[in-house]
């Protein structure tokens, strides 16, 4: 198996299967080799679980060699964010206030990524309670990106960002109540799809931001991308959140372009200040889609900033977890966590219940202003990756203006938002761009995501993340 197989997209990997030219057993074996090889440099793992990984990877070599694959994932390895359960293992939300005691059942999203028939490399790393759009934890440490080992993969899903970046397993899970799979996307150069809220089910949804988490994967393709939403879309008894079933195949009409969309563009969403390079190249990315065929008007910054309405149900909600943890744990949490939670002990049901009502306003607003245009674009994020000693909600870094201004209207408002790769800084660092999509039009933003992806020329493996990976 030569090192380009690395590379590869789980649709290509599925047709050397078909084709007998390769072996999940062999594959499994190689990226396992390659986990661990760069687990000491980078930090994306919290666990792994090799014997299990493999005899998944037996069981789909036999399905393979019968020609009865269970999907056309089947075999594709890949690893499970740490804030979603797996039976078996604990789940440590990158915490000393959690415990070792193994999860009694999968989450749904595990469960139909298991039932398609591929093998599990272990859990990937996420901040504590994946509240930030950096990775690093009391508990596990400092996740490094790919690109630039001095500086994050973004979070929450950071684990799972440095891993796909790095060439092990072509997509790994992730979830986003904020940014956590579009905002690390961007910084490690990946395709990251929020679905739409409820799109594929999540249990136990027991976490105070249940309402605005959306399950998916951080890839390195869009065809991967849709063919994961394929496997994992779909209602869920134990979710009453969850979307009904309609019976959609994410592949299909991911050629058709975008000639004639109407899309806004906004490059100061919500009157966020990015960086000059961030606006240039997201810009740039827009006239890649009128070059599409599409129209693209600037429709200026459209929201008001976020901080006003929002902040009550943020740090609320982290206040209703802090009040979980037992006060002699409080000293092992993240400063930057415990302070904003303990800010939120103040918080009144009559401010929570405002932000409430400022989120159902925003989520309405948002589907008439759809009612104009096809989509939106916008930033992902106001900066590059930022180092990796970067304090998070910081003066420096405030969470408001430049840790998930431009992500986070659609966790609340639940509509499909992607990051693409945009290009890359002067210094070497992805840049990402947000497409945005009506309520529960994901297959419009596969459409976009794919039409982009065709026409930017973006293809991994990166010379620079090459680069980085063999000093390693």
């Amino acid at each position: 198996m030569s090192d380009g197989l690395f590379w590869s997209s789980a649709w290509e990997l599925s047709r050397s299967f078909g084709r007998k030219e390769l072996s999940p057993v062999e594959l499994v074996d190689r990226v396992l080799q390659r986990a661990t090889r760069l687990q000491s440099h980078l930090n994306f793992l919290v666990l792994v679980d090799e014997g299990g990984a493999r005899a998944a990877a037996r069981a789909s070599e036999a399905r393979w060699m019968k020609g009865e694959p269970l999907s056309p994932l089947d075999g594709v390895p890949t690893s499970i964010k740490d804030t979603t359960t797996v039976e078996g293992w604990p789940t440590r939300l990158g915490s000393h206030a959690t415990d070792e005691t193994p999860a009694s059942e999968d989450a749904p999203v595990v469960a139909r990524l298991r039932a398609a028939g591929l093998p599990i490399l272990g859990k990937s790393t996420t901040p504590e309670f994946g509240w930030k759009a950096l990775t690093d934890s009391p508990l596990q440490g400092i996740t490094r990106n790919p690109w630039n080992t001095a500086h994050s993969p973004g979070g929450s899903s950071g684990g799972a960002s440095s891993m796909t970046s790095a060439g092990v397993a072509p997509f790994n899970h992730g979830n986003d109540g904020g940014g956590s799979i579009r905002i690390p996307a961007a910084h490690t150069g990946l395709v990251g799809l929020k679905p739409s809220y409820g799109r594929i089910p999540q249990y136990p949804a027991d976490s105070p931001f249940a309402d605005v988490i959306s399950q998916g994967v951080l890839a390195r393709s869009v065809l991967d991308t849709a063919l994961v939403l394929n496997a994992t879309a779909g209602p869920d008894a134990r979710d009453w959140r969850s979307l009904p079933a309609d019976g959609r195949d994410y592949t299909i009409g991911l050629d058709a372009g975008v000639r004639g969309w109407k899309i806004g563009l906004s490059l100061d969403f919500g009157h966020v200040d990015a960086d000059p390079e961030i606006r240039a190249l997201v810009e740039a990315a827009a006239k890649r889609f009128e070059g599409l065929g599409a129209i693209v008007e600037d429709v200026g910054p459209l929201i008001e900033p976020l901080q006003n309405a929002f902040e009550p149900l943020w740090i609320g909600s982290f206040a209703t977890r802090l009040r979980q943890i037992p006060t002699q744990l409080h000293n092992k949490l993240d400063p930057g966590f415990r302070a904003a939670a303990e800010k939120g002990l103040s918080i009144t049901l009559a401010d929570y219940a405002k932000s409430y009502e400022a989120k159902s306003k925003l989520a309405r607003d948002m589907a008439l202003w759809h009612h104009k245009y096809d989509l939106l674009l916008s930033p992902v994020t106001p900066t590059a990756a930022p180092p990796v000693d970067t304090v998070y909600n910081s003066a420096a870094f405030p969470r408001w203006t430049k840790g998930a201004p431009y992500t986070l209207p659609f966790n609340l408002t639940g509509q499909p938002a992607a990051s693409m790769p945009a290009g890359l800084t002067a210094a070497g660092l992805p840049v990402g761009v947000q497409i945005v999509g009506p309520p529960h039009a994901d297959h419009l933003v596969l459409r976009a995501m794919r039409a982009y992806e065709s026409a930017s020329g973006w293809a991994w493996p990166q010379p620079k993340v090459l680069e980085m990976l063999a000093k390693m």
